[in-house]
């Protein structure tokens, strides 16, 4: 969820941190669309001429886009930030690291480095566990070069309408997390001084023989209900079955479906603004990141 102005469905860090946290060991075996999305947002390099010097991968989990973009820019340092240790000790473990690799734990509203410290940042979809899309966006323009490269995936406000509109079925609580529009990502874009922002959407669609192996893959990518307005209680076995019920009239095919609506984007850097950090972050320079071991 993306918000710039606190709400019932303003987003708890920590437990967003926890979820991931919970689910570091899981999560690259069961994240086949943020796998696919992500592919896809590397994809889409192709149509920039870039050759950067520096890489934040941000929100990187256990770092599979960080080795893409490690094999796409050799010459490149390659930095791996996630606000979840445990994904990048997960990250740490993996194979076919070369050794201009590097990580760091940090938060995405108050990046923990330097102004104009890299080329490219590339988000994907991890800014909408964020809640003040204007911050995150203010941050980014600090951290990018004068012209660097802004390139991200998130989500929008149609994904998982089906488990939304099966869950309001049964009380008020927010189960799902709400996101923002494509249109409302552009214009703060655009307020925060980008150049050439460019967005569109696109919807895919993943089905499942149960709600209860959408809820199973939903936990184990760590993307679980961390809103403030958040019912407290257990989903009982009765609860679980009225959700069943209400989710079977989407059934088509003898499947359920999950929409997740994905808004791409690019923007360029006009250089970072000036620095006022009262939540009392260090900011790092990039050379005193330690590689991985």
């Amino acid at each position: 969820m993306i918000r710039t102005e606190p709400t019932n469905f303003h987003m708890e860090k920590q437990a967003v941190r926890r979820s991931f946290e919970q689910a570091s060991a899981s999560y690259e075996a069961s994240a086949i669309l943020q796998d696919q999305v992500g592919a896809q947002l590397i994809e889409r390099l192709d149509l920039v001429k870039l050759e950067p010097q520096w890489v934040l991968d941000l929100g990187s989990g256990t770092g599979l886009q960080s080795r893409r973009l490690n094999r796409r820019y050799p010459k490149a340092r390659v930095l791996a930030l996630d606000l979840a240790a445990g994904m990048l000790q997960q990250a740490r473990r993996r194979k076919g690291w070369r050794q201009r690799q590097y990580f760091c734990q940090g938060d995405a509203e108050h990046l923990p480095l330097t102004h104009a410290a890299v080329d490219l940042l590339y988000a994907n979809m991890s800014i909408q566990w964020c809640n003040d899309l204007d911050q995150v966006l203010r941050e980014f323009a600090r951290v990018l070069r004068p012209g660097g490269l802004l390139m991200f995936s998130t989500l929008g406000p149609d994904t998982l309408t089906e488990l939304r509109q099966a869950f309001a079925t049964m009380d008020d609580h927010p189960h799902v997390s709400q996101f923002i529009d494509m249109h409302d990502i552009g214009d703060a874009l655009v307020r925060q001084g980008y150049e050439m922002p460019v967005l569109d959407v696109e919807r895919y669609q993943l089905t499942y023989a149960s709600v209860d192996a959408l809820l199973r893959d939903l936990r184990a990518i760590g993307a679980t209900n961390a809103t403030a307005g958040r019912s407290r209680g257990l989903l009982t076995p009765r609860r679980l079955q009225a959700l069943r019920d209400a989710y079977e009239s989407f059934r088509r095919e003898g499947l359920l479906p999950a929409t997740y609506e994905v808004v791409y984007g690019h923007a360029w850097g006009a250089g970072p603004r000036a620095e006022h950090r009262e939540d009392g972050t260090v900011a790092i320079p990039l050379h005193q990141i330690r590689r991985r071991s």
